[in-house]
C-alpha cells in the first residue's frame, strides 16, 4: 500500500526536532495537575478503543484508554504488529474514528486487514465485504517513517494540525500507532552523547501531550533485548520505561496461534495480571 499523506500541508514548520538541552523537554511539558484534577480525569475519562482481541480488551478493561499512551513489548512473532493492525481495523470498522499508522519497519499489511474484515464480517456478501474493506482502508492513514528526525517532524506537524482541526479526512483522529518506536530510537541512544536520550524523551513526551490534549489513544510497540542472565527485557532502558501509561508484555506459545498478554505497568491495574488471545495468521 502506498503511504497516504496523513494531514494537509501547513506553513507551520517544526522548530526543535534537532535541538538539545532541557528546554526541549520544557517546551513539551504537560500542565501541572492537582490530585483532585487527576481524580476527576480518572473518573470522567473512561472511554476505551477496543483492539478487537477479546483477551487483551478484557485485560485492559475495554481496550486502549483515550488520552493515554499504551506500549506493547515482546519478542519477534509475539503478536505486537497483530495488535496494531487489529486495533486499526476494529476502531475504524466500529466508527470510533480515523487512525494514523506510522510504520517504521514495513510491517503494515493491507492483506492482514482484509483477513480481519473477512473474519469479522463472515456473513456478508463478497461485494459488501469489499465495500467495508474500502471504508476501513480509507480511514487508516499510513506513513512510512525511517529515522528519528522524520518522526519528530511528523509528530510536530500532527500536533500543530490538531490544534486547528478536529478531523482527519472525514473522521476524527482517535488513534495514533507507531510500529515500532524502538527501531527509530534504539540506534541513537547509548554512549556519552546526551542528544539521543534527549530526543527519545522528546518523542515520548510529545506523544503523551498529543494523547492528553486531544483525547487520543496512542499505541507504540517495542522490541526485546538481552538482559542479565540471558533473560529478555524491553529495549530503550529505564529512562523510557516511565513514559508509557500502560505497558503490556506479549508472548506466544511455541507452534501455536495462542498468545499471552501480561500487565507490566498500568495506572489502574496491578502488575502481573494475564490474559490469553489468538494470533491470526
Amino acid at each position: 500500500m502506498d503511504a497516504k499523506a496523513p494531514l494537509e500541508e501547513e506553513d507551520t514548520k517544526p522548530q526543535t526536532s534537532t535541538a538539545q538541552g532541557p528546554h526541549v523537554i520544557e517546551e513539551f511539558c504537560l500542565p501541572w495537575l492537582t490530585g483532585m484534577e487527576l481524580l476527576s480525569n480518572t473518573n470522567q475519562n473512561k472511554h476505551f478503543l477496543p483492539t478487537g482481541l477479546e483477551g487483551i480488551d478484557a485485560l485492559l478493561g475495554g481496550g486502549l484508554r483515550e488520552g493515554q499512551m499504551t506500549e506493547i513489548v515482546g519478542p519477534s512473532s509475539s503478536g505486537k504488529t497483530q495488535v496494531c493492525l487489529s486495533s486499526s481495523t476494529y476502531v475504524v470498522d466500529k466508527n470510533f474514528g480515523a487512525v494514523l499508522y506510522l510504520d517504521t519497519s514495513n510491517s503494515f499489511s493491507p492483506n492482514r486487514i482484509g483477513c480481519f474484515v473477512n473474519q469479522t464480517h463472515a456473513s456478508l456478501l463478497k461485494e459488501e465485504k469489499e465495500r467495508r474493506l474500502q471504508m476501513i482502508m480509507s480511514n487508516i492513514y499510513c506513513q512510512s517513517v525511517f529515522d528519528i528526525f522524520a518522526l519528530l517532524d511528523l509528530l510536530h506537524h500532527v500536533e500543530s494540525t490538531l490544534k486547528h482541526t478536529v478531523k482527519l479526512g472525514g473522521s476524527k483522529l482517535c488513534l495514533v500507532i507507531i510500529d515500532s518506536v524502538s527501531s527509530l530510537i534504539a540506534p541513537i541512544i547509548g554512549g556519552k552523547n546526551s542528544q539521543g536520550w534527549c530526543m527519545m524523551a522528546s518523542v515520548g513526551v510529545l506523544l503523551k501531550k498529543i494523547a492528553y490534549e486531544h483525547n487520543i489513544s496512542v499505541l507504540v510497540t517495542n522490541h526485546m533485548v538481552g538482559g542479565e542472565n540471558g533473560t529478555l527485557k524491553p529495549a530503550l532502558g529505564e529512562s523510557w520505561k516511565g513514559i508509557p501509561h500502560v505497558r503490556l508484555l506479549l508472548s506466544r506459545s511455541t507452534g501455536t496461534n495462542y498468545g499471552t498478554a501480561t500487565v507490566l505497568k498500568h495506572t489502574l491495574l496491578a502488575s502481573g495480571r494475564t490474559a490469553n488471545f489468538v494470533i491470526h495468521n
